[in-house]
């Protein structure tokens, strides 16, 4: 199955740089990268032309203006220049496990999307991270605040799915680690480029992928990411993107009419 990983960034050079050393050890590279680039400066765009030329992995930089956080419009624009039948997404600010594209393909399933969860690194480590340019961190690393979440097992993750339904539950949706079929995103016109503004713009495009028939799957103990300390974004467009989540799912939409279709 080819296999296209979207990155959202916005001006974290050093950070990218990290994400794009850890695909470099993946035991499965994905068949592209394309970092779904919401507005950065030259420094980002300088960091991808650096590691496109020293490296094997194929990457595209789609790149917007910066007109503020327009998230939705970003991942769009990037998930239409995909070739791939399947998407994983992640942020610019992750550090992925080297299996972390082998497992999302092996837990791939027809009529669900993939939700996984991260490894929040506090401010400290974080920091250090950032210096060095260093990788190497697991489950005895310090500076983790959620340490279970870095358990990488597979029997532990067959036998969780055995024990977990899939379900069409809303809770900690985070786009920072799901994986679907591309043809399941088009057909619902992908995210609602009305979103502008931190918040609420992917459980919006995962309610329109529930009211169209899909299921949501949970994995632990496989798909793992360190996120990277940061500041919190604006709340300040919550309260209107939360409206327009919750007019999604009380209309039972499938569809938004300002999505993909326009960079298709």
């Amino acid at each position: 199955m080819t296999v296209s990983l979207i990155v959202a960034t916005y001006n974290q050079p050093r950070s990218l740089n990290l994400l794009l050393l850890s695909l470099e050890t993946q035991t499965k590279a994905p068949d592209e990268i394309i970092i779904a680039d919401d507005g950065s400066n030259d420094e980002v765009k300088k960091i991808i032309h650096s590691f496109s030329k020293k490296s094997n992995l194929n990457i595209e930089h789609s790149w917007q203006e910066d007109r503020g956080f327009r998230a939705a419009k970003s991942r769009n624009k990037a998930i239409a220049k995909s070739t791939s039948k399947y998407i994983i997404m992640v942020d610019g600010d992750m550090i992925l496990h080297p299996r972390f594209i082998q497992d999302h393909v092996d837990n791939a399933t027809p009529g669900c999307y993939i939700q996984g969860s991260r490894v929040l690194l506090t401010a400290e480590r974080t920091k250090k991270i950032l210096e060095n340019q260093k990788i190497l961190i697991s489950f005895f690393s310090n500076g983790l605040n959620n340490r279970k979440n870095s358990i990488h097992s597979v029997m532990l993750s067959k036998v969780f799915n055995l024990l977990t339904r899939k379900t069409k539950k809303m809770h900690s949706v985070r786009s920072c680690n799901m994986g679907f079929y591309r043809k399941d995103c088009i057909k619902v016109n992908g995210f609602n480029n009305d979103f502008e503004g931190w918040g609420r713009e992917d459980s919006e495009f995962i309610a329109r992928l529930f009211n169209n028939g899909l299921k949501r799957k949970n994995i632990r103990f496989n798909l793992i990411q360190y996120h990277l300390w940061h500041n919190e974004s604006s709340r300040e467009s919550l309260e209107k993107n939360t409206l327009m989540l919750k007019n999604a799912i009380i209309n039972q939409s499938i569809w938004c009419e300002n999505g993909i279709n326009r960079y298709l």
